[in-house]
């Protein structure tokens, strides 16, 4: 085992607790902390610490004996996934991912046409596909997924605004993926939004279950987001459960801590409650209009103490053991990031024995042995999925 130095992503929407509580540091930190980033991506690579190496330096210097054959053949010399820590003490915008084949399309057109790779306005970064689950560590709020059209022109139509009357015409739209279109649509390309959300913040004011309209003006006021929030499914996860965002599925982060994993990407296409680029007519193109009916994945246990959330892509596969002084054996022989989230935890792949304790991080290289661990605490593990 090689132990990682895990860097910090400090956006604005980040906390100033969570992780910096995880690792032991003085809280609060000196600024927003949003993400701890464990992987090899070249926006923010880990480094190898007993080599002072970045992971993507060194997985390009020797992808064979890093990933393994196998995860070389299927995804090339590229570590295919990206785990972290996420800490959201403010509402993330509202996103959604590509396809592959959108991320190759759209990456060689804005190649072809000149926009720099760097450019603030760039929608794509990467070739590939950001698919996501995010495992709530505490009580997680978020926007995933759209509810039924009909549900959401009920929840538009009680709250008696005129503005809103042409989104309400397209949620009655007996196709739903029609219906959905319409409504995103209608309300993204709207010239001038302000009037209509602020006639929406006026009646949703002090109304049960319209709490979130108020929430999000307050910091994004006039955005055509705060109402688009409304079509979609509200979720709050207990610790342990997860949501699931495949290409095309629109979302956003409220507040909450997570353990997150991903295919290794950053490519993300926002509609609104950002001061970020936003590319409406991508958005719109990727976008999946279907509903979404129960947005939660649920563990599934392996063995005593070990459980994982199964997921419909071959680039990762996230574990967890919970360890009581005792010890467990996790899946796999690829290559391999192991989260040591609290407690103290000894990992193991038949090389080197490393201690884990809160927030620290390890790597395993593909064909040494399954990993397994000891001691006390929650430990989590990502490796490609296959």
């Amino acid at each position: 085992m090689r132990r990682l130095d895990a860097p910090i992503r400090g956006y604005a929407w980040g906390s100033r607790t969570a992780i910096a509580a995880l690792q032991g540091r003085p809280v609060p930190s000196d600024g927003p902390e949003a993400e701890l980033w464990m992987g090899a991506h070249p926006g923010a690579p880990a480094v190898l610490a007993d080599a002072g190496v970045g992971l993507d330096a060194a997985v390009t210097a020797d992808p064979a004996g890093l990933l393994g054959a196998e995860t070389v053949e299927e995804f090339g010399p590229r570590l295919p996934f990206l785990l972290k820590v996420l800490a959201a003490a403010a509402p993330l915008s509202l996103q959604a991912h590509p396809t592959t084949a959108q991320a190759e399309a759209g990456f060689d057109a804005e190649d072809a046409a000149g926009v720099p790779r760097d450019a603030p306005h760039r929608t794509y970064v990467d070739r590939h596909h950001k698919p996501e689950l995010l495992v709530a560590v505490e009580e997680f709020d978020a926007l995933c997924g759209f509810r039924p059209p009909r549900e959401s022109a009920d929840l538009l139509a009680a709250l008696d605004v005129r503005h809103l009357h042409p989104v309400i015409a397209e949620l009655h739209n007996p196709d739903q993926a029609a219906a959905l279109r319409g409504a995103v649509t209608a309300l993204l390309t709207m010239p001038v939004p302000g009037p209509l959300v602020a006639a929406t913040v006026k009646a949703a004011a002090g109304r049960p279950g319209y709490e979130l309209v108020g929430e999000l003006a307050a910091m994004y006021a006039g955005d055509a987001g705060v109402v688009l929030a409304l079509l979609l499914n509200r979720v709050r996860l207990a610790p342990g459960e997860a949501v699931w965002m495949p290409a095309g599925n629109l979302h956003a982060y409220l507040k909450g801590v997570g353990v997150e994993i991903m295919a290794a990407s950053d490519n993300v296409l926002r509609g609104g409650l950002t001061p970020k680029h936003i590319n409406v007519p991508e958005l719109l193109r990727v976008l999946r209009f279907e509903v979404l009916a129960d947005p939660v994945v649920r563990p599934v246990d392996l063995a005593p103490g070990v459980c994982t959330w199964p997921v419909p892509v071959p680039d990762f596969a996230l574990f967890r053991a919970t360890l009581s002084g005792g010890s467990a054996e996790l899946p796999g022989t690829g290559p391999r990031i192991a989260l040591c989230l609290t407690g103290e935890v000894t990992v193991d792949d038949g090389t080197q024995p490393l201690t884990l304790r809160g927030g620290e991080v390890a790597f395993a290289a593909a064909g040494t042995k399954a990993l397994t661990v000891t001691g006390t605490g929650d430990l989590y593990m990502a490796t490609p999925g296959r």
